[in-house]
């Protein structure tokens, strides 16, 4: 199983900027079929160093991985999450 941890720090830290990041990277959740799970975490620190959101994806293998990053709904959402992002990191690795 691949898993992938991408960290996001939203331009804005608004509560209601990352609900609704959260709510438009949820709508992937059923609706990619390589995507085997996916959770969209909240932090609750709102530190300087923390970041607002965690989205946690699983794959059955890294192809399916790479189909999800090119499923046209992915690609989508992938534009809003740049219109609002302000920087990312992410780690990906297998279980």
């Amino acid at each position: 199983m691949i898993i992938n941890h991408l960290l996001i720090r939203l331009k804005d830290s608004s509560d209601t900027k990352i609900k609704e990041t959260q709510e438009v990277l949820l709508k992937m959740k059923g609706n990619i079929a390589t995507l085997l799970d996916m959770q969209v975490k909240v932090d609750i620190r709102r530190d300087s160093s923390s970041y607002d959101l965690m989205l946690i994806t699983k794959f059955a293998s890294i192809t399916d991985m790479e189909a999800y990053l090119v499923d046209p709904l992915h690609q989508e959402i992938s534009i809003f999450i740049g219109s609002v992002l302000d920087s990312s990191a992410s780690v990906c690795y297998e279980a």
